[in-house]
């Protein structure tokens, strides 16, 4: 019962970590990122749909994006979508096949608030982080309460979860260090 609660908590942890990945893929660095365009929905016959279940999307190069709608009849569709994500980005059209997205440099503003937002990201999984250390400390309590292991048993348990606890923390600071020196490159 103890080494399923522990590797319980691991599982979840490493999904926290994954969700932060997710969660910072999405916020721009000086580089194009396919993740940038994952908020984009686009209206195809009558439901909105994500912009990768119409068209393709690659990088040309580090500050361009490309998309090629499947159907030649949802270009203009796609580009403004593309438009109305409040993205900041301006797509054109090339050749009436793909579309380009050229990301503009980031202002030594903007990257400072991107930090901010990057910083903010990472709290939350560190904070996620430690409600799955107290719901496995809590069930571990639960166990000695209903005497189905002893008390040392739960104590080692408990130090186990701790370096657990701080080994995925330790992790989302270096994500952070990371990201902050991708914002932060010109």
């Amino acid at each position: 019962m103890i080494k399923e609660t522990q590797q319980s908590a691991e599982a979840r942890m490493k999904k926290c970590i994954e969700s932060l990945h997710n969660d910072l893929g999405k916020i721009r660095t000086g580089r194009a990122s396919i993740g940038l365009l994952d908020p984009v929905r686009v209206s195809y016959h009558g439901s909105d749909v994500p912009l990768s279940h119409v068209a393709s999307v690659a990088i040309a190069d580090s500050r361009t994006l490309t998309v090629t709608p499947w159907e030649r009849n949802m270009m203009m569709t796609v580009e403004k979508a593309i438009s109305a994500a409040n993205l900041g980005l301006n797509p054109s059209s090339v050749g009436g096949q793909t579309i380009r997205i050229p990301l503009p440099p980031l202002t030594e503003e903007r990257r400072k608030e991107l930090i901010k937002v990057v910083k903010t990201e990472v709290e939350n999984a560190k904070v996620n982080i430690r409600n799955v250390r107290r719901d496995a400390n809590t069930e571990l309590k639960d166990l000695l309460k209903k005497k189905l292991v002893s008390e040392d048993d739960e104590r080692r348990s408990q130090e186990i979860i701790q370096k657990l606890t701080d080994k995925f923390i330790a992790e989302t600071d270096t994500i952070f260090s990371h990201k902050e020196k991708d914002l932060l490159e010109i």
